[in-house]
């Protein structure tokens, strides 16, 4: 499987339940949140406007990535809303690697990590700051069951691991495009 192939898979309505420690007060909280994930083609103008942002040419774009979210964490009376646009560019020498950029907001420079896809077929997403270092896995259990850990460290020594089941909603077999994908492997 390969990024583009990855994002496909995830397309789609999810809900999601969080497990999250953070070190520093050694403590330990829940959350859920209802996620929409939409693939959007290289073209799009969004992957089109992000790359330009990063001053990268966006024919180099594979796809692009659009993730709602909309949810609450245990303790907190705030409602966690937002979206981001997500833009792979493949590494020309290692296919399965590369950087992604990832919408920030209005007027703010893109953040630029890096991705690889596994062996296992796991993504593996990194972004480093100068105050932050963040390292997210994800990867399905089947087409219905996704899940995710990340491991969150600011300067200062604060760092955040946290654990996310996600399940598929209102379908019981995958995307056409990705049932079109996983027919031509069998």
């Amino acid at each position: 499987m390969d990024i583009v192939e990855f994002f496909q898979r995830s397309s789609g309505k999810w809900f999601s339940q969080r497990s999250s420690h953070h070190s520093a007060v050694q403590q330990g909280k829940g959350g859920q949140s209802e996620l929409q994930i939409e693939l959007l083609p290289k073209t799009d103008s969004a992957v089109i406007k992000l790359c330009e942002q990063a001053n990268l040419d966006p024919t180099l774009a594979l796809c692009g990535a659009r993730i709602m979210w909309d949810g609450t964490i245990e303790g907190d009376n705030k409602k966690q809303k937002g979206s981001t646009v997500l833009v792979p560019i493949a590494d020309p020498d290692r296919p399965n690697e590369g950087q992604l950029l990832r919408e920030m907001g209005a007027g703010e420079m893109p953040i630029a990590g890096r991705y690889s896809m596994g062996s296992d077929e796991a993504l593996t997403l990194i972004a480093e700051a100068e105050t932050m270092y963040s390292e997210e896995r994800l990867w399905f259990a089947n087409p219905n069951l996704r899940f995710r850990t990340s491991i969150v460290k600011q300067s200062g020594g604060f760092s955040t691991a946290s654990f996310c089941s996600e399940i598929r909603k209102g379908v019981t077999s995958p995307p056409a495009a990705t049932q079109a994908v996983a027919e031509k492997k069998a």
